[in-house]
């Protein structure tokens, strides 16, 4: 017992389980700031395979002005990798869209992708929250799909009550792996301790652009809530 109080920490791959399933990753090739070609996208597939997953969904940024993605120009990157991974793993597409109401057009015309069913993975910019948030989220589900917000804990402007709203309004939240190790600062790391905390995370992701995304899985995870993020892990089985 008294070995298990000072028991080291474990590294972030150690968490990882045999069978995980990735909701956020940027590995579908030269479509965003993520993977620049197939071969880059394979080395990133073939490494997270060593790590244990199973399943890897590609979800790209749609974010007019930056990255004008497509439903097809997704597809398409999705498939010249797909041909080439020849069921090495099973990988799959959607897309990480921008908050604005650019979003709100897409659902109301049923032209969102998604993760799974209704599930649709949405972000917001790390300075400030979008104008007309709240509204924005309830037309996302008012249209048939449940939003998931990515990497919650990196919004560091966002009050806890405003995480509680946000959950009231029918968002789900997807905590990104690299936050445990302070690959994006302590502050960040605290954050998403709160966050876990309070039960508020649902699903966690990757969220791999490139190969010192996946040397940060060598690093100690540095959060206390260790026990809620191995549940929280669990959850992401349902993308199965």
């Amino acid at each position: 017992m008294i070995f298990n109080l000072f028991k080291s920490k474990p590294t972030l791959k150690e968490l990882i389980p045999d069978g995980f399933v990735d909701i956020h990753s940027h590995i579908l090739p030269g479509i965003d700031d993520g993977a620049k070609n197939i071969e880059e996208s394979i080395e990133l597939i073939s490494k997270m395979k060593k790590f244990g997953f199973s399943k890897i969904i590609g979800t790209p940024h749609t974010f007019p002005g930056l990255y004008e993605n497509t439903n097809e120009s997704i597809k398409e990157s999705y498939k010249r990798l797909n041909n080439k991974i020849k069921d090495e793993i099973n990988i799959d597409y959607a897309s990480e869209y921008m908050l604005d109401s650019t979003i709100i057009e897409k659902a109301q015309s049923r032209n969102l992708l998604c993760l799974k069913d209704n599930f649709v993975l949405v972000e917001m910019s790390f300075i400030s929250k979008p104008i007309g948030l709240y509204e924005i989220i309830y037309e996302i589900k008012v249209n048939g799909y449940t939003p998931i917000l990515a990497h919650p804990e990196r919004y560091l402007f966002l009050r806890q009550s405003e995480y509680q709203k946000l959950k009231k309004y029918g968002c789900l939240f997807q905590a990104n792996l690299l936050s445990v190790t302070d690959y994006y600062g302590s502050s960040t790391r605290k954050n998403l301790d709160r966050l876990l905390k309070n039960r508020l995370i649902d699903f966690v992701g990757s969220d791999i652009h490139n190969t010192a995304h996946l040397m940060a899985f060598e690093n100690k995870v540095r959060n206390d809530e260790i026990s809620i993020l191995k549940t929280v892990i669990e959850n992401n089985n349902q993308f199965l």
